[in-house]
């Protein structure tokens, strides 16, 4: 991958032309259409599923197709794909051989950048979070940013917005090494935690990349980082050593951004912030979780940076309706909660179970779990396993793991067996059509049930919703 930066030898996004992203649907993907859809660029795509993101790319005028073919291609300039598209795709394989101009997402997305401040969130663990909250605190100062984020804003119902602002946030993927094509002005940081060892071979690798993702900030830039988590707090200091502005946030004592008295509870988190020691004022966050609020210092640390005022964004953040797929609430039936939330690393994973604690009562927590990718879930089995243990009772589905081959010995089933919970209390349910059934024997009226993991068991939730109001109306 070449390390090539935002303004240094990017097209703008009107000179790509006609674009056409392949696997359009994806939250990715569908927040770079709707972006470009917004600045009048001709956009079209193909999907094999019907995404709910589609619809609103229609209404903006995108073209959808629901195969893959090469004769998708006519009449188009810019082809875009993601990491996870094969070299071999027919619509890729094409458009090199008609010699379109091909571009990953990232140097698309680097593009529609090109002559705005970017706003870059960048860590193993609460990117989507942070920047949400980050575009939110610069909305309600005024600032009307751009941004393409990896999830919605539930109250904005959009994961991006082409913005009259001069600043353009983002989710900056470090998984793939597509975070260095960026050369923001502001890089947050939120920590620095072992994954995608697949990429990085090992964690100096990946602390490595973080460092030279952190070198690509502007000179009148800076980098946000987090106090509190050691890999993170090495990345800071050892930009501090490169002559960096490095601004911190944290309950640690030194931090630039300390959050004192942090609680969380089921009506909320709140925190005073002090700033170099002076106080600020207290800081709301409507939904629980400690870890929200760490996120949220990552916004107010880099809006007061910029210059904004602490009490707009203070009431920002008091305001901040959460993001889809993060501590969701997908509704009642039967008794029973059903959450949805988006984590699979057992850092997220146990921060968002320790938080559904809280609000789970007297009731019971029931995790769904499908774990996403092979390597990840064979390299850190023991660290997911004590995570699904922090529930009363653990559902194990396979592993999604598009394009990696399971070798014996791993998989869904090893990964329930590591669970430290009693047998009646795990099960492993290889199939998704089982598991409404497993959910159904299993809760009772003031259990919570939360859905959790890959991607696709998002649209569980409302199966289990459905079969839990089915069995109340049987009585």
């Amino acid at each position: 991958m070449s390390d090539t930066r935002t303004d240094e030898g990017y097209p703008t996004a009107e000179e790509l032309g006609r674009v056409f992203l392949i696997g359009i649907g994806g939250v990715g993907m569908s927040g770079l259409a709707r972006l470009l859809l917004s600045r009048g660029i001709p956009t079209s795509g193909s999907e094999l599923r019907e995404w709910p993101t589609l619809a609103g790319l229609r209404a903006l005028g995108g073209v959808i197709h629901d195969t893959h073919s090469a004769a998708n291609l006519d009449d188009v300039d810019t082809v875009v794909y993601s990491t996870a598209i094969p070299a071999d795709h027919v619509e890729l394989a094409e458009a090199r051989r008609r010699g379109l101009r091909v571009l990953h997402r990232s140097e698309a997305l680097a593009s529609a950048m090109v002559g705005r401040h970017g706003i870059a969130v960048a860590g193993t663990q609460g990117k989507t979070t942070t920047t949400s909250m980050t575009t939110l605190v610069l909305q309600h100062c005024g600032l009307d940013p751009s941004f393409v984020i990896g999830g919605e804003i539930s109250e904005a119902g959009s994961n991006a917005h082409h913005g009259s602002g001069e600043y353009f946030v983002i989710e900056a993927d470090e998984s793939d090494r597509s975070f260095l094509r960026y050369r923001p002005r502001v890089a947050i940081v939120t920590n620095v935690r072992a994954d995608h060892l697949n990429t990085y071979g090992d964690l100096a690798g990946l602390q490595d990349g973080f460092a030279e993702f952190c070198r690509g900030i502007t000179p009148d830039g800076f980098l946000v980082a987090c106090a509190d988590d050691e890999g993170s707090r090495q990345l800071a200091d050892r930009m501090r050593a490169e002559g960096r502005t490095v601004y911190t946030y944290g309950e640690s004592a030194d931090a630039t951004l300390r959050l004192v008295d942090l609680t969380s509870s089921a009506a909320g988190v709140r925190y005073t912030a002090e700033r170099d020691g002076v106080k600020l004022g207290e800081v709301r966050l409507p939904s629980p979780g400690r870890h929200l609020g760490l996120n949220s210092a990552a916004a107010l640390l880099t809006a007061l940076s910029l210059e904004q005022p602490f009490d707009r964004i203070a009431e920002a953040l008091a305001e901040f309706p959460g993001v889809r797929r993060r501590f969701e609430h997908k509704g009642t039936a039967d008794g029973v909660r059903v959450y949805d939330e988006y984590a699979y690393h057992p850092v997220s994973m146990t921060a968002a179970l320790s938080t559904l604690r809280e609000v789970t009562a007297d009731g019971r927590l029931i995790v769904v779990f499908q774990p996403l990718r092979l390597y990840r879930t064979r390299e850190l089995q023991a660290e997911i396993a004590e995570a699904l243990a922090l529930a009363d009772e653990a559902i194990v589905m396979e592993v999604f793991s598009p394009g990696e081959t399971r070798a014996p010995g791993e998989g869904g089933r090893v990964l329930t067996d590591a669970v430290d919970l009693p047998a009646e209390a795990k099960v492993f349910v290889p199939s998704w059509s089982d598991v409404a059934d497993e959910v159904l024997r299993r809760a009772r009226p003031g259990d919570l049930v939360v859905t959790m993991g890959a991607p696709p068991i998002s649209m569980m939730g409302d199966e289990l919703l459905a079969a839990l109001t089915d069995r109340g109306a049987a009585g």
